[in-house]
């Protein structure tokens, strides 16, 4: 990408190999990752699939996408997901035709201690869109 790593990037890439093998790999797909999780129509992103979406972002080329946002989560076709912003760590998003949110998260802990919580929400019965069946989140 020609960009350094922000540390806390760096750090959940080295510990979560999210990259599926070369060959199960659908290029008719622009991320793949960790699927499901946070919610059924995204992906955690493994490292080269943070390079294919940076490579070909649907919003770079105009003024709604820095060279210093990487994108670590997104849905299969790349028109929404969440970034870390290189320079500071602050959590990001960003939805085709909609106006993308800087500083959401003060950082990747921040954002996962959210997603924490939401499923310690879930987990006690008290999330109005999601259920646990059978070990399973099942969305409604």
């Amino acid at each position: 990408m020609g960009i350094s790593l922000h540390g806390d990037l760096r750090t959940w890439l080295l510990q979560n190999n999210l990259d599926l093998p070369e060959e199960d790999v659908d290029d008719d797909v622009m991320c793949c990752g960790l699927d499901g999780f946070p919610d059924e129509g995204s992906f955690f992103l493994g490292i080269r699939a943070m390079e294919r979406l940076y490579a070909n972002h649907p919003l770079s080329g105009g003024s709604e996408w820095r060279e210093e946002w990487i994108p670590f989560q997104s849905d299969r076709d790349g028109w929404m997901g969440q970034f870390i912003d290189a320079r500071d760590g602050r959590i990001g998003r960003w939805f085709v035709g909609a106006p993308t949110v800087t500083g959401e998260y003060a950082s990747l802990a921040h954002y996962f201690d959210s997603v924490a919580e939401m499923l310690t929400t879930i987990g006690a019965g008290d999330y109005p869109v999601c259920s646990v069946a059978e070990g399973r989140l099942v969305w409604s």
